[in-house]
């Protein structure tokens, strides 16, 4: 039985620039869809930026109809205010697909990393690189988009492994 092909959205949140990345997974092949990333301007107030988020992952999810969402959880800097400020982009990254029917995997960015490039410490150029290798059609023009389709590989892969020990636990 040859299994479905499966449309995974990643997405890489922030109040700046919100990175977005569709790939198919089927079995242990994954082919790029799309990328790209969401910008808010820092010149309109907080509420006017989440909208613009909002509506431009809304926008994202009605053309490519993608089947499940992964998002990179928040780590905690030194800033505070820029923390909370991040929280709020990632309830709103978190909160579209979940309005959307999909189901939202969070992701720890280590594992993210380990996951595409086989190190929890890995740079962006790394990230960037592995992304060619996994995913070679892929032009990602942000670091965010970049991030965004690590993001939905770790979550593929993950995936893949929770399936397959379901199947085996089956028998």
């Amino acid at each position: 039985m040859a299994s479905q092909p499966i449309r995974i959205l990643g997405i890489d949140p922030g109040l700046r620039r919100t990175g977005w990345g569709l790939i198919e997974s089927e079995g242990n092949r994954l082919i790029h869809v799309a990328c790209g990333s969401v910008e808010t301007s820092e010149r309109v107030d907080l509420g006017q930026r989440l909208v613009a988020i909002h509506d431009g992952l809304m926008a994202v999810i009605e053309r490519y109809a993608p089947q499940e969402a992964a998002v990179e959880q928040t780590f905690v800097n030194g800033n505070g205010a820029s923390t909370l400020k991040l929280g709020q982009a990632r309830g709103i990254a978190m909160l579209v697909p979940s309005r959307a029917g999909l189901s939202v995997a969070e992701y720890a960015p280590n594992l993210i990393k380990k996951t595409v490039v086989g190190a929890g410490h890995a740079e962006k150029a790394q990230i960037r690189l592995m992304i060619g290798v996994l995913l070679p059609k892929a032009q990602p023009k942000s670091e965010d988009a970049a991030d965004a389709l690590a993001i939905a590989i770790c979550h593929a892969h993950h995936r893949a492994s929770i399936m397959l020990k379901m199947k085996v636990a089956a028998r």
